[in-house]
């Protein structure tokens, strides 16, 4: 009898042979590792005593690193350790400085990123190894170890996963006592590097108890400090801004040529997903280029087209998990999971001692870019914005009913980075978000007085003021125009004819501004702000282009002292009205305006003040206020924080001896 391969039933055969077969081995596999970690006699140990249980996290995506995990919990149950078997999905990262032994069997995935039931585990860890303020010693009492799985076939990204959360944990204290282990899927022999593996870690534990717990100095012998940190605290940041240009993507506008990918003539500037070609474009020359665009991405932006850009504000995570919201939401009003942090303009005048971008975005006093359509940037703003909000279901703490709200952003900070107003239709920009019903607070760094004449209407205006004196200026703000005082002042007459709320905003850098109470009194009659808020310079670590080091960073009692002795200068105009002690913030606000029979109106109708729009009619601050809670009031117990929220203290492990005093 012939056999016809072309006959649908025996094209059926063969696929049902051929599912069964690999079914088979596959099973068998697992089975044989199964048996052979089942088969290695316990070694004789102390296990470990009066410690909690270790963790075993498998990150994992078809089921492999799961697998494995499971073995490896049932050897070390099988020795004595006491370990707990868990997917990151359903733990919380806030709690690994709480572990003694962590063990992390993870998968790569094609595109080198981790499985998705890792994904908030591994944002959590990435945002907090680049926070300064958690600090290098937040897990410095968390041994781990490393098993990655992945495919040699990926190239460059074979185990990336495996190796970052190894970066990752270092950064952080952990002590890392076995180099991470590559398992590759593809050379046929994971079940015996991994057999083998687990035999160190069985071995590595067996010493711990034996040594008293005591396995200070990890891989390799080193010391403590060696295992734990390479540098203090000032130093990590400079290996990540002053490693090689070219390694790091992170380079300074004027120090740009030559190390960029080389520009083509005629590419397509349609956006895809948000993006822009970069480069040239249509005989344009695009704000963000390939390596610009690399940098800013690498610090979570989300860039629009060729010249804006979108991020998630830690603040707006914080609310959706009911941890409270930012200094805005204490002072005004806004709902922070609700808000969206853009910029329709990444580029900047000045080239600030305090940017927390340190200069990775561009610099320029005029526009000379190609322009993106307006509304086109604000859909793709609520787009990516929507997007990374959708990204926090699931993640531990997160409340359904402020998941749902934020899905519909409310409010818009234009003050990512970059100066705003330097996009020539910013009026545009602005009256599509209040089409919208999304409130706008605005920030402008005073260098662009025209531009701001011509402004509609704001929901808030605000004008850096970060120095009281020319000279204090210059030296702070560093800016591109010869003229900068000149155009400072005109800033400050601009928003004077404002008829809506104003803000002067105040960064104070101990060392550098903190002395010039007189000389920032002698400006409020320039521009006669609604309000001036005073907020400590927040540190983004030390690099090339800015030595700030801690030293420099207020407390809020300095804060509280400064703002109290501005109020005193005004002789009455003004008075302290707001704080939020966690952000080392105060408000000051005009009293003959914002305080009506001894009660506060810092906060804002903001559904009045859309309709306040639409209308058409003038208006001014005092059509759209609302009274201020008596929690956010200056000098009330709460601080500033929202009774309402459930408060979150992180744990603070510093090697610095600076001690707390005030805030």
């Amino acid at each position: 009898m012939s056999l016809s391969l072309s006959s649908y039933p025996t094209r059926f055969a063969i696929l049902t042979l051929l599912s069964a077969t690999t079914v088979f081995f596959f099973y068998k596999s697992r089975r044989h590792l199964s048996k052979r970690l089942k088969s290695l006699k316990p070694i004789s140990h102390n296990p470990i005593s009066k410690t909690p249980r270790g963790k075993i996290f498998f990150i994992s995506q078809t089921g492999t690193s799961k697998t494995l995990a499971k073995s490896l919990h049932s050897l070390l149950n099988l020795n004595g350790f006491e370990f707990d078997l868990v997917d990151p999905k359903e733990y919380e990262p806030e709690d690994l400085h709480k572990e003694s032994f962590v063990v992390i069997v993870a998968s790569t995935w094609e595109d080198g990123k981790p499985p998705p039931n890792a994904g908030f585990f591994v944002d959590w860890l990435t945002e907090s190894a680049d926070d300064f303020r958690v600090g290098s010693l937040l897990l410095s009492k968390c041994k781990f170890a490393i098993f990655g799985v992945g495919s040699g076939s990926y190239g460059e990204t074979f185990n990336a996963v495996g190796r970052d959360f190894s970066k990752k944990l270092k950064k952080l204290g952990g002590v890392e006592v076995l180099e991470v282990c590559e398992g590759d899927v593809d050379e046929g022999s994971l079940n015996e590097v991994f057999g083998k593996w687990s035999k160190r870690i069985v071995g590595i534990l067996s010493n711990l108890g034996e040594n008293g717990g005591d396995m200070r100095n990890g891989v390799g012998g080193g010391s403590e400090d060696e295992a734990v940190s390479e540098g203090d605290d000032d130093g990590e940041y400079d290996d990540e801004f002053e490693e090689n240009d070219e390694e790091s993507g992170i380079v300074d506008l004027e120090d740009i040529a030559g190390k960029g990918p080389s520009r083509k003539k005629g590419v397509n500037d349609k956006f895809v997903n948000g993006k822009s070609n970069g480069g040239t474009v249509n005989g344009e020359k695009a704000m963000v280029t390939p390596v610009i665009r690399a940098s800013l991405e690498k610090q979570g932006y989300k860039i629009i087209g060729t010249h804006s850009g979108v991020k998630l504000c830690r603040w707006t995570k914080s609310q959706l998990r009911g941890r409270g919201g930012c200094y805005k939401h204490s002072f005004y009003g806004i709902e922070s999971h609700r808000c969206m942090e853009a910029t329709p303009s990444l580029a900047c005048a000045n080239k600030c001692v305090f940017c927390w971008r340190h200069h990775t975005n561009p610099v320029g006093k005029s526009w000379t870019w190609k322009m993106d359509d307006p509304i086109e940037i604000v859909n793709t703003a609520i787009d990516l914005h929507t997007k990374m909000i959708k990204q926090m279901k699931g993640v531990p703490g997160v409340k359904a009913e402020r998941l749902s709200e934020g899905l519909s952003p409310r409010h818009c900070a234009l003050s990512l980075v970059g100066e705003p107003i330097m996009y020539p239709e910013i009026n545009s920009l602005v009256d599509e978000l209040h089409r919208r019903r999304i409130s706008t607070f605005l920030v402008t760094n005073a260098q662009f007085p025209d531009k701001i004449k011509l402004l509609k209407p704001i929901t808030q205006l605000y004008v850096s003021v970060d120095a009281g004196t020319k000279d204090s200026l210059k030296a702070i703000d560093r800016p591109l125009f010869g003229d900068f005082w000149e155009r400072f002042l005109d800033s400050l007459r601009a928003l004077k004819e404002k008829e809506q709320r104003t803000v002067y905003r105040l960064t104070l850098v101990k060392g550098w501004n903190t002395e010039d109470v007189d000389a920032y009194s002698s400006l409020f009659s320039i521009g006669k702000p609604d309000f001036i808020e005073i907020k400590g310079v927040t540190y983004c670590g030390t690099s090339a282009t800015s030595k700030l080091t801690m030293e420099n960073v207020p407390w809020h009692s300095d804060v509280k002292e400064f703002s109290e002795a501005l109020a005193k200068k005004s002789n009455g105009e003004y008075e302290v009205a707001c704080e939020h002690v966690h952000s080392c913030c105060v408000l000051l606000a005009k009293v003959a305006k914002f305080k009506i029979d001894g009660q506060w109106f810092t906060w804002i109708d903001y559904e009045k003040f859309h309709d306040l729009v639409a209308s058409g009619k003038p208006f001014t601050s005092k059509d759209y206020m609302t009274p201020t809670p008596s929690w956010a009031v200056y000098g009330a117990e709460e601080g500033g924080f929202d009774p309402e929220q459930l408060r979150f203290k992180k744990e603070r492990h510093h090697r610095s001896s600076r001690q707390e005093n005030g805030s």
